[in-house]
């Protein structure tokens, strides 16, 4: 039978009208979400200097989107407030305000000198780590201190629990205590994160996560070394004390780990999970798993500590037997603590430790699934310590100085404290592309020297709407 051009058009005619649509593409079956808290972009960059002597030389510098990421809250207040009053308005060109300024910003360790009004704006209007939390895990802004909760007073549904419900399964990893802001961010719900003996029972007794794993562990001290716990206090980090014999009993759905040699086993596949298919890690540590030690200078760790890397390979161990996929999120959490004490040997060691972790991420990726199955994002949750160059007091935002491969950088640090600079983020994978797709121009990033494309930003609440969009999934919690 012969096909003439009315007939080819009746046919298309009659395709648009059934809503006939093309092939969607699979969803990502994993998504990982690595954090190094409190890691403005003299953070990466003084780590990458004292690692390489270079830029450019870690693993994230190779994946295909890289830019910012802005980080306010929706207020600054430490409870629900169920008003807009005292919202925080952002205006990204008022970073580079070089304008000279005569303020004195009062800090924990001592007063630091405005010198510019754009370095005045960052210090202003932060964010803490619960609200960034809650905004990378839900998509919504909130106020500070808040764990998973509106400023309307409500619980708010996050990403481990579109990821469980999908069939996914669901992991959240730290340096610092599991129960802390960033890791509860993807796990449990609370109007103040300073609960955090009720978030720990929550993420205990819900079994939403396969895997947790952190430190605040009650019966050592922060140089590991054991110690008898004093009182129901030393046990707030994991749940209380009912949670914790509870644990150790084997009463939960959790096979509890606490030893190096168990994280390492874990890590390469060999432990023994004793009939259980859900691990908790406490490391040996009531405090971080390595920052709080005593002295201030890197070098001689802790020998019972894991580093991040291994706990994230053995994250992945677990997860990875999911054939639907899992969300997991890796927090180098004391990058943070190391900014608000001007650590700087210490915040390099803790950032480094972030970067082999992201490192263990990429290669499972390239061994065990592939960048068409697998969506990593990279970032912080905000700023801290305003790192600026040593001259950085006469020329706004000057580069840190470079010393070479195992020599500290010169630095100036301009508070103790968050800030509400522009922080980088970096994406490779299934669904990388959406940053590109949302992100807006911010000239000003020039100052980091860094190449046009790379002069944009998102917002942090972009994060949670690419892992959602990645997974082919619809926001349905409070706000969205």
């Amino acid at each position: 039978m012969k096909i003439n051009r009315v007939m080819l058009l009746v046919l298309a005619v009659s395709t648009a009208l059934s809503g006939a649509a093309p092939a969607q593409e699979a969803p990502a079956k994993n998504v990982i979400l690595l954090i190094t808290d409190g890691a403005g972009i003299n953070t990466w960059h003084a780590a990458s200097y004292y690692r390489h002597g270079a830029l450019g030389r870690e693993v994230y510098d190779k994946f295909d989107t890289k830019m910012f990421m802005s980080t306010h809250p929706l207020n600054t207040s430490n409870s629900p407030t169920r008003t807009s009053a005292g919202t925080v308005k952002f205006d990204s060109a008022e970073i580079w305000n070089a304008a000279s300024s005569k303020s004195v910003f009062k800090g924990s360790l001592g007063s630091y000198p405005g010198y510019f009004v754009g370095y005045d704006y960052v210090r202003a209007d932060y964010t803490d780590s619960a609200a960034a939390a809650t905004a990378l895990a839900t998509g919504i802004k909130t106020y500070n201190n808040a764990i998973n909760w509106s400023n309307d007073d409500k619980k708010l549904k996050h990403i481990g629990e579109y990821a469980v419900e999908s069939g996914r399964s669901l992991g959240s990893i730290s340096t610092v205590q599991w129960s802390h802001a960033t890791p509860a961010g993807f796990l449990a719900h609370n109007p103040s994160r300073n609960e955090y003996a009720q978030i720990g029972k929550e993420i205990v007794e819900s079994g939403l996560a396969t895997v947790v794993m952190g430190s605040g562990h009650p019966f050592f001290d922060q140089n590991g070394k054991p110690i008898e716990p004093k009182g129901d206090k030393a046990y707030r980090y994991v749940g209380g004390k009912e949670t914790w014999d509870r644990l150790k009993a084997g009463q939960t759905d959790y096979r509890l780990i606490e030893t190096k040699a168990d994280f390492d086993a874990l890590a390469q596949g060999k432990l023994d999970l004793g009939g259980k298919s859900k691990v908790l890690g406490t490391v040996e540590n009531n405090a971080t798993t390595q920052f709080n030690r005593s002295g201030v200078a890197m070098g001689e760790k802790l020998k019972n500590q894991p580093s991040l890397a291994a706990m994230t390979r053995g994250a992945l161990s677990i997860l990875s037997k999911d054939k639907d996929g899992f969300f997991l999120m890796v927090e180098g959490g004391a990058v943070d603590w190391a900014a608000h004490a001007n650590n700087l040997p210490r915040l390099i060691e803790e950032q480094i430790d972030f970067n082999e972790a992201v490192e263990a991420a990429a290669k499972w990726v390239e061994d065990n699934s592939s960048w068409n199955d697998t969506l990593i994002i990279v970032t912080t949750d905000h700023g801290n310590g305003l790192l600026q160059g040593p001259d950085s007091n006469t020329v706004a935002y000057s580069d840190i100085i470079n010393q070479g491969a195992g020599a500290l950088p010169l630095v100036r640090w301009h508070t103790d404290n968050h800030t509400r600079e522009l922080v980088p983020l970096y994406a490779k994978g299934k669904g990388a592309d959406y940053f590109k797709k949302v992100a807006k121009p911010e000239p000003g990033l020039a100052a980091y020297r860094v190449p046009p494309q790379s002069q944009v930003y998102v917002d942090n609440t972009d994060v949670f709407r690419a892992a959602m969009a990645a997974f082919g999934l619809k926001a349905s919690g409070v706000g969205n």
